[in-house]
């Protein structure tokens, strides 16, 4: 369990799409830190994480050599193209730019802000839209922790059940939880309780999204 501080409540624009204020949020943290930052990527940079921004929305490829080449425009170059918004299709429309882009924005925007000592945040759009992700996260590590099952337990009583046999619990807000389930363990504010083999396996268990 990470003690990175509690949540914090965060305001924001009713008019405001979710995957634009992540991006606007991570875009304004970016400039404040620089391009030497920490993130909870391992290996990367803050300039490393808008360059793999920058790309995935304009369907590059992201292996080193590309990386390298975006880093080369400079870092505020970056920032201003990451702040300009995603090309009109796919990345805006409805369900893309909120469950593919706004999640990811949210993902990447905690990697920055907890690698830098930032708290977590409440907000209820990140909550509904990370329990709304934690069926696929959820899934997918159930599959590579067979025969042991998975449940994971919202702080407000739901519950979602994965596979059979002995289950390991995973409890938590459904933004800690998706902070977790997509591979940012250390950081997240969680309770892993259950079978000690069941334990085990998700802990011995590599992901990342």
């Amino acid at each position: 369990m990470s003690n990175v501080g509690h949540a914090q409540p965060v305001p924001r624009s009713r008019t405001e799409p979710l995957d634009a204020s992540e991006r606007r949020q991570l875009c304004d943290l970016l400039a404040e830190l620089g391009p030497d930052a920490p993130t909870l990527c391992e290996g990367w940079t803050t300039a490393d994480l808008a360059a793999h921004l920058v790309l995935r929305e304009h369907f590059h490829r992201w292996g080193a050599r590309r990386l390298a080449a975006a880093k080369a425009r400079g870092f505020p170059a970056l920032v201003r193209r990451l702040r300009r918004g995603a090309p009109l299709f796919p990345w805006r429309l409805p369900g893309a730019r909120t469950l593919l882009n706004g999640f990811e924005f949210f993902i990447h925007h905690e990697d920055v802000r907890r690698a830098n000592g930032r708290p977590p945040r409440s907000v209820p759009e990140l909550e509904a839209l990370s329990w709304r992700m934690t069926g696929y996260l959820g899934r997918r590590l159930a599959r590579r922790i067979r025969p042991h099952g998975l449940v994971l337990v919202a702080a407000d009583g739901r519950r979602r059940s994965f596979g059979r046999g002995r289950a390991a619990t995973l409890s938590g807000s459904p933004t800690e939880l998706a902070v977790y389930l997509s591979g940012r363990r250390s950081a997240a504010q969680v309770t892993l309780s259950g079978s000690d083999e069941a334990i085990a396996a998700v802990r011995g268990t590599a992901v990342r999204l």
